[in-house]
């Protein structure tokens, strides 16, 4: 950090084409207040870079000691569990990752400083804040920067054009277009503006969204032997806010992966004031569920689904046996034990 004795005077990075990992490295530092009068400078030339306090994604060095966070350099290997070892991620940083990795708090305190009720954010909240905008916005960043692929496979099915990092190198000037230092520096402007504010409306997206929807799975799941002995089935009593990130999450840190305390249904109150139970699928983004509602259930609505699964009031099954509806919420858990009875027989 630069001292409160010595004042920044430059952020250093590259001239030429710009990208979206040092346009927000630079948005982010200027957020804190040691950095925000900062001029920024972009250049090559040696010389003009010593002249800057903290320079980003040029100069072939990374030394936090000395506020140097290139990441181009050969041996350059770095990932955020190498910065924080209790973060288990393994993509390699860019310049916006390793100065998310070295000021995010910081600078996730100060967006929150400004905003009403999320001033005081405890620190274990903070943290996880911390490692959700680094999974959902930041790692993105660094890995397009770095070439790294989304997926191993070499087959693309349709492009991907409207990134944010696609958006920031569109701003560049076109090679048919008129282009000078000046010009370059007003584009690359807008770029610090473009990821900057998608950036801080993420950052507080999860603090007012994504967090209070954990408290309630955590408060859920912590509660989930009221509802039934097995402990399996999880019931959202008011309200069910996006659930199924919160619930891998909170299984590793309540110790719940094992197959007998694993989670196998959620149970809660639809639009209409029915009630659905629905299977937690085998991990996020998966389409097959841990334990499927019974076969001969699925695809069945109505009475004729009552009828076999001799359950009142019943409303359907999806074809897949993923969801199912009941009228009561005492029809909705019954359907989810009943099924829990699966594991028995199989």
């Amino acid at each position: 950090m630069v001292s409160e004795k010595k004042k920044c005077s430059f952020i250093g990075t590259h001239n030429g084409q710009f990208h979206c990992d040092e346009a927000l490295a630079c948005y982010m530092l200027k957020l804190l207040p040691e950095f925000e009068n900062c001029q920024i400078k972009r250049s090559r030339d040696p010389a003009v870079l010593n002249e800057c306090d903290i320079i980003v994604d040029v100069g072939a060095m990374y030394d936090h000691s000395k506020m140097r966070y290139d990441h181009h350099q050969k041996e350059f290997k770095t990932t955020m569990k190498d910065v924080h070892a209790h973060m288990d991620f393994t993509t390699k940083l860019s310049s916006a990752g390793l100065v998310y990795a070295h000021y995010g708090i910081d600078i996730m305190k100060k967006i929150y400083s400004g905003e009403t009720g999320l001033s005081h954010i405890k620190n274990d909240d903070l943290k996880q804040l911390y490692s959700k905008v680094y999974q959902n916005f930041v790692e993105e960043i660094d890995a397009v920067d770095n070439g790294i692929n989304v997926s191993d496979s070499d087959k693309v099915n349709y492009r991907v054009t409207t990134t944010i990092s696609s958006r920031v190198g569109f701003l560049n000037p076109k090679w048919n277009e008129e282009s000078s230092e000046k010009i370059q520096f007003e584009r690359f402007e807008k770029a610090m503006q473009l990821v900057g504010t998608e950036f801080v409306e993420r950052v507080l997206h999860y603090a007012r969204v994504w967090l209070p929807g954990r408290e309630i799975v955590k408060t859920a799941m912590e509660k989930r032997l009221k509802f039934h002995e097995s402990g399996q089935i999880v019931v959202f009593e008011d309200i069910c806010p996006p659930w199924k990130d919160h619930l891998y999450n909170l299984e590793k840190e309540l110790n719940l992966l094992e197959d007998s305390r694993r989670i196998y249904y959620v149970i809660y109150q639809d639009s209409n004031g029915g009630w659905r139970v629905q299977c937690v699928p085998m991990a996020e983004g998966s389409f097959n569920s841990r334990l499927p509602l019974p076969e001969n259930w699925r695809g069945v609505r109505d009475d004729k689904l009552s009828e076999i699964s001799q359950i009142p009031q019943c409303v359907f099954v999806h074809s897949s046996g993923f969801i199912g509806g009941n009228l009561t919420y005492e029809g909705a858990l019954k359907m989810a034990v009943i099924s829990l009875n699966q594991l028995n027989v199989n």
